[in-house]
């Protein structure tokens, strides 16, 4: 069976919630991990100081700027002498409704497509380069179900940039296979993390759950096995596919 001991992979947005439980997951199974983060670095530095310097390279940088998002890749590909796989899971969820003035929700709307989408596009284009030198390579990417179903219109640019992290995926699958580079979404809903919590406070928790087929809310450690899954190798002909993982909330 192949396992992910050997592999080297880069964790975006790695410092707390869907990432640092990723992180979690793919160290107890050996991996060697660049994690990525923006502004808080004591979760990875703890990782770091846990399993050694060998096995943990830590990176800093502002998705929203693509000139730390690629001087980030850069760095992260050169700490343990290449990648092999990259999981893009960095992304912001604020809500700004169509009634805000327009300066503001437009900000806003930048803010997430740089960090949800254009710092995703960028990584990906270096990946691709990176990869296409060593004939293989996977790409996870942490999407939503909202590029599915759609979202809220507080969400809209939300919703709009898992929709094109969705579109892009699949690109890179379909362009990049003969590459022997593979490309999967996995697609959560709500998950217990700090970013959904406050918009799950003002919805409500008890409603949330009701719109569950399961009777809790999705974990970060729910999601995290099947990263750690797909990035030893046993998915690749699924190359392409988006994984819903969202108790039951949205079934296709």
């Amino acid at each position: 069976m192949k396992e992910i001991s050997e592999e080297r992979i880069l964790v975006t947005g790695a410092s707390r919630g869907i990432g640092l439980a990723i992180a979690r997951h793919m160290l107890a199974k050996g991996a060697h991990l660049v994690l990525h983060y923006h502004s808080t670095a004591e979760s990875v530095e703890s990782l770091q100081n846990e399993y050694g310097r060998d096995k943990v390279a830590i990176v800093r940088a502002n998705l929203e700027q693509a000139e730390q998002t690629a001087k980030m890749f850069v760095e992260a590909s050169e700490y343990f002498g290449g990648l092999d796989t990259v999981v893009i899971n960095a992304g912001v969820f604020e809500p700004c409704s169509i009634d805000t003035a327009w300066e503001k929700w437009f900000k806003s709307w930048q803010r997430t497509i740089r960090v949800n989408l254009d710092s995703a596009g960028i990584l990906t284009r270096l990946c691709l380069g990176h990869f296409r030198k060593k004939n293989q390579g996977r790409l996870i990417y942490i999407g939503s179900r909202a590029a599915i179903r759609g979202e809220t219109q507080e969400y809209l640019a939300y919703a709009a940039s898992k929709g094109g992290l969705t579109s892009l995926a699949k690109s890179v699958a379909r362009s990049f296979g003969r590459y022997n580079i593979k490309s999967f979404v996995i697609a959560p809903g709500f998950t217990r993390t700090d970013m959904a919590m406050e918009a799950i406070a003002n919805i409500g928790e008890e409603q949330v759950l009701e719109n569950l087929a399961l009777n809790e809310l999705t974990t970060p450690e729910d999601i995290a096995p099947l990263v750690s899954f797909i990035a030893s190798g046993q998915m690749d002909h699924a190359t392409g596919t988006t994984i819903d993982l969202n108790a039951g909330s949205h079934i296709r």
